[in-house]
């Protein structure tokens, strides 16, 4: 982890790996499909991020191997990768609209079901958080630039106004709205 508490890519995809095994046990190859998948939807392909993840989680005993072999092995999640997999959950979230920043949000909200209700509530918190923290930021920069010629202040309005909607599905999924 960043010295922040937050999430390497490499940390990123070993998350996508331990919660989709999580939800049931595949293959190697159904593995690395399914964790490629969802990330390179979300980020864009990071090919020589999930690769080296993906093995360490064998040789750190976060899976075991309950058949077969290669890529046809069949994987399940160990013990200790199930709490590897509430670390990484429960990581901090950095501030800043990134493409990293967004696969880290999706998948708290892939895998938030596996949380007990105190960490889902913390990371429905932390979410917040953050958005409010860039909500101020653009605040802040748009008022600093009001009288500036050009565009700017118009897509710093639709930037305000999409982290205004964020925060209010927020607050609708933690009351259980949606």
């Amino acid at each position: 982890m960043y010295a922040d508490n937050t999430l390497t890519p490499k940390e990123a995809a070993r998350l996508c790996a331990l919660g989709t095994l999580a939800s049931a046990d595949m293959t190697y190859g159904d593995l690395a499909n399914a964790t490629r998948h969802f990330m390179d939807r979300i980020q864009g392909p990071s090919l020589d991020v999930m690769g080296a993840s993906l093995e360490l989680l064998k040789y750190e005993g976060l899976v075991d191997t309950v058949a077969g072999e290669g890529d046809a092995s069949v994987l399940r999640i160990s013990d200790t990768g199930r709490v590897e997999l509430e670390t990484l959950l429960t990581a901090n979230i950095r501030p800043g609209a990134t493409d990293h920043n967004k696969l880290v949000a999706a998948l708290k909200f892939r895998y938030l079901h596996l949380l007990g209700d105190l960490a889902r509530d913390e990371q429905l918190d932390a979410l917040s958080d953050a958005a409010e923290t860039e909500l101020a930021r653009l605040i802040d920069l748009r008022a600093h630039h009001v009288d500036d010629v050009g565009h700017l202040s118009s897509w710093l309005d639709y930037q305000i106004d999409e982290l205004e909607l964020r925060l209010k599905w927020l607050d609708d999924f933690r009351s259980g709205e949606l």
